[in-house]
């Protein structure tokens, strides 16, 4: 699709059927709005601006219920050691089980497979693993 900004992703509701969607390098950010694609297994926002994990995740929680597979690596909101040398792997894991507490039936999760021990984990625990947003 090229490059997009936020506001330029409307033009996807006429593409209802669609299942697989590449966003990487795109430059979007908090705004992100994506029209109801109710087919659409499989999401990358690699490299992008989204801080707000909380917020994408309701979103697509909402828009696009049979997503399986999700990546945002080399966004703020995905806290990853080799990106960012103040997180660790507890960053990482506490990010996967909020992640997978709002989005359930992820599949994958940043390429990596989801077990059912973070599954399991996600439902006891989930919603208190939000990781906060630094201020700016």
């Amino acid at each position: 699709i090229g490059n997009l900004t936020s506001g330029s992703l409307e033009g996807l509701s006429a593409f209802g059927s669609l299942e697989e969607l590449i966003l990487d390098n795109n430059l979007l950010g908090d705004g992100l709005v994506l029209p109801g694609l109710p087919r659409l297994h499989t999401l990358t926002l690699n490299k992008n601006q989204i801080t707000d994990l909380e917020s994408l995740l309701d979103h697509l929680a909402e828009v696009t219920p049979a997503l399986e597979y999700l990546s945002l690596l080399g966004n703020v909101a995905c806290p990853n050691e080799l990106i960012s040398l103040e997180k660790d792997e507890e960053d990482y894991r506490r990010y996967r089980c909020f992640v997978l507490h709002k989005l359930p039936n992820l599949k994958f999760l940043d390429a990596q497979k989801v077990t059912r021990q973070e599954r399991e984990e996600a439902l006891v625990r989930g919603s208190f693993m939000k990781v906060v947003k630094p201020k700016v």
